[in-house]
């Protein structure tokens, strides 16, 4: 398990993390969210290393994050930093072989994944003659060639079209399945609330929430509730203590008074639906950003 327990940062005057703390568990893509300036990016860089805190400790499988097992992590940053003119199988290759992957493993790491990423044809091109969304899988391939036990992305998904969305979900799933822990960032809250099993958000440097995907959707449902029945439901609007939020002919959104509602519609006849609103996961990041 990777966890972050307590971290602070500052730029001079500026507190930029003040005790962020998560786990992100084994074979579990968590989603790790912010608005621009929320402290993601820096929270991320600690992980790795790149960055020193000012105070906390990162952990894997319960010992601090030391020189000796930073190999093992596979990071892909937000900002591409790849060599333009090598060849993709050639470089994703030799980055293998950085990390200490066995010249044989590496190669077939590397055919393997441009494969799963769709890349084989391109294999042999210099990275600059790819789209953006190309480079930005050869990027992908680039932080998984040497098998890392933990990942962390940033901004996996930018720059990529909804086909290459679903290969890429793929790849990261199947590395997930086989136990490894997956943090990721994205601005994409339709993706993070399809993919991530755990969800973390960050606001002007602290935890905001955190928890299962279900766990943070059924903790902001609050008291709000969907009813649709055979008729206009305009008289919702009459019942002592509802809230009407939406309303489209025979259906609607209402908060409070669930109960005289529900009995309401039921003395006028049929209920065809009746049930609790649970928030998507954007109107969560919303409310607690």
């Amino acid at each position: 398990m990777l966890t972050v327990t307590g971290i602070s940062r500052s730029f001079g005057d500026h507190r930029v993390l003040d005790d962020v703390s998560f786990e992100v568990r084994p074979g579990r893509m968590t989603g790790f969210l912010g608005a621009n300036g929320s402290g993601k990016t820096t929270t991320m860089r600690i992980v790795l290393g790149v960055l020193a805190a000012h105070g906390g400790v990162v952990s894997w499988q319960g010992q601090a994050i030391s020189p000796q097992n930073k190999p093992h992590f596979g990071y892909m940053p937000e900002e591409r930093g790849l060599y333009p003119k090598m060849k993709v199988r050639e470089q994703i290759t030799w980055l293998g072989r950085l990390h200490g992957v066995d010249r044989e493993v590496a190669q077939r790491n590397t055919d393997e994944l441009l494969a799963d990423l769709e890349l084989s044809d391109r294999a042999d091109d210099r990275l600059e003659q790819l789209s953006l969304g190309n480079q930005q899988r050869v990027q992908i391939a680039a932080a998984l060639v040497h098998e890392p036990d933990v990942l962390i992305l940033d901004e996996p998904f930018s720059g990529l079209d909804p086909i290459a969305v679903d290969t890429v979900l793929d790849v990261l799933r199947k590395r997930a399945a086989n136990g490894v822990p997956v943090l990721f960032s994205s601005h994409q809250l339709a993706i993070v609330e399809r993919l991530c099993d755990d969800v973390v958000i960050i606001s002007k440097g602290r935890i905001a929430a955190k928890g299962s995907r279900e766990e943070l959707r059924q903790r902001h449902a609050g008291e709000r509730y969907e009813i649709v029945v055979d008729t206009d439901a305009g008289w919702v609007r009459d019942v002592p203590g509802a809230g009407v939020v939406e309303l489209d002919g025979p259906r609607v959104v209402f908060e409070g008074a669930s109960r005289a509602v529900l009995e309401q519609a039921l003395q006028r006849g049929e209920v065809r639906s009746f049930a609790p609103v649970v928030p998507t996961l954007d109107e969560i990041f919303k409310e607690v950003s």
